[in-house]
């Protein structure tokens, strides 16, 4: 396992540099003057020059590719042009919040929807089966965003359950939970939908194999045949799906964020957008490019664990 492990994590390496250059040369080469859009069209020419000689843009692009390469691999994404602070400083803030509802839908999507899917697929064709399948298309069927309003609008101005506004205390536990719940549903909803139909299409193809059927045959009990020897091979399709899905996760949790005006790295994006901060959108995309490459490689990990043939490749 320990070999596995290594070479994922050499794999890694070469994967992430790709994606930290793929945001340098996306944000520099695009069509436009960075310093132009910050400054508005009506800067004069000497304030424009001064703005690209501070962000370095007046230098060769292989050498602000190197500078900025040598920045990350320290762990430094510069300072932010408009609020002049750390940018790491700033993420440090909001970071917690983004952490904890990613972690809060994930749970609840995994929790929730791979129990159900299995529930449908031993269940075919029942009543609740399609009551499982409908569902889980509804949550397919709604964006985030559309999602999130929906909740607001049913448990927070209708019901008054939860606030409209998720902005709590971090050093009041009661406090963050409460506004957790109502922004976790809405990531957790839309993950549960995909994990309920993988788990379903791949536990109704282990039940078919010909060991389930020995299995059966021999006597032994309904519930050591569904987890020993249909889940656990059920599982990493499953665990594909959940992989894929944390990266539109990340996505998902900007637009939530931004409906439930609570703080997070996606509120921050849209920060940086609306200031035109051309150094603080750099770097917040480059953290998310390292948070798909390790949601990839922690998924290639759970391979290992779950399937020791994969280990053995």
């Amino acid at each position: 396992m320990l070999q596995y492990v290594i070479r994922r994590l050499l794999l890694a390496i070469p994967i992430l540099v790709a994606v930290v250059s793929l945001v340098f040369f996306v944000v520099r080469l695009a069509p436009g003057d960075p310093a132009q859009v910050m400054l508005g069209d009506s800067a004069s020419q000497e304030s424009l020059e001064s703005l690209r000689s501070e962000l370095g843009l007046d230098r060769p692009v292989l050498v602000q590719y190197g500078e900025f390469m040598v920045s990350v691999a320290r762990g430094d994404l510069g300072d932010s042009i408009i609020r002049k602070q750390s940018i790491n400083t700033i993420v440090a803030e909001v970071m917690p919040y983004t952490i904890e509802l990613t972690i809060a839908g994930v749970l609840m999507g995994v929790l929730f929807g791979i129990p159900l899917g299995v529930f449908s697929a031993v269940f075919r064709n029942s009543f609740a089966d399609y009551v499982t399948r409908i569902g889980s298309l509804l949550g397919l069927s709604f964006p985030a965003f559309y999602s999130g309003i929906l909740l607001l609008l049913a448990f927070s101005v209708y019901l008054g359950w939860f606030p409209v506004v998720s902005d709590p205390d971090m050093n009041n536990w009661g406090e963050r939970i409460h506004m957790l719940i109502l922004p976790a549903m809405n990531l957790g909803l839309i993950m549960m939908a995909y994990v309920v139909r993988s788990a379903r299409s791949s536990m109704l193809e282990t039940l078919g194999e010909d060991y389930i059927r020995t299995a059966k045959a021999k006597g032994l009990p309904e519930f050591i045949i569904l987890y020993k020897h249909g889940l656990k091979n059920a599982l990493i399709p499953v665990i594909t799906i959940i992989g894929l899905y944390l990266g539109v996760l990340v996505g998902n949790s900007v637009l939530t964020e931004i409906v439930f005006n609570r703080p997070g790295l996606g509120k921050l994006i849209l920060a940086a957008l609306d200031e035109r901060d051309y150094n603080l959108l750099q770097g917040l995309m480059v953290i998310y490019a390292f948070i798909i490459v390790l949601v990839n490689l922690v998924t290639d990990l759970t391979y290992g664990m779950v399937d020791p043939r994969i280990r053995r490749q």
